[in-house]
């Protein structure tokens, strides 16, 4: 099952609309996992009607529009992982252990807020950040990631860096 990666899209305050090679990878993804900040329900209503499938949560940027939609922590199981999937997991020092604690069951957790690509395991718990492919902050690109989970592995765990727009960066 192939999985597009985002977070931190901030559509419409920091661009207008996802870059063309995200819709590109939302038409080849089984399931399109978004870890918050999504800023108005639109984005939403656009990857509901496009993508297989969707899961994703409400961010500290998310109204009461997309809170009223969107859980705080989001779960499923796909091809025997369990994911999960929130928006803010506090600083980055001992954010590893934290995870492992508050999430004991889980094998993927996908979270945002940060805008920094993030793929560490610690005792068995995948913790990844896609970064944002509308809103780089100090990274030197946006992005987002793409993976495959087959089997009960989480494999082909890509980096996608979104090339900067004409006027923009």
């Amino acid at each position: 099952m192939r999985l597009l990666v985002m977070a931190d899209t901030h559509v419409p305050r920091r661009a207008r609309a996802l870059p063309p090679p995200l819709w590109a990878e939302v038409e080849r993804a089984d399931l399109v996992v978004h870890a918050g900040d999504w800023v108005q329900a639109t984005l939403l209503d656009e990857l509901e009607a496009r993508a297989h499938r969707v899961l994703g949560v409400w961010g500290n940027n998310d109204g009461a529009d997309l809170r009223s939609r969107l859980p705080e922590v989001a779960y499923c199981e796909i091809e025997g992982v369990r994911v999960g999937v929130v928006h803010e997991t506090g600083p980055s020092q001992g954010r590893e252990h934290r995870l492992r604690a508050r999430f004991p069951d889980l094998d993927l957790l996908v979270f945002g807020h940060s805008h920094i690509p993030w793929d560490t395991d610690v005792d068995g718990l995948r913790l990844l950040n896609p970064g944002s492919p509308t809103d780089r902050r100090r990274q030197p690109h946006g992005s987002y990631l793409t993976l495959t989970v087959s089997r009960g592995e989480i494999c082909d765990v890509c980096l996608h860096r979104v090339p900067p727009r004409p006027g923009h960066d």
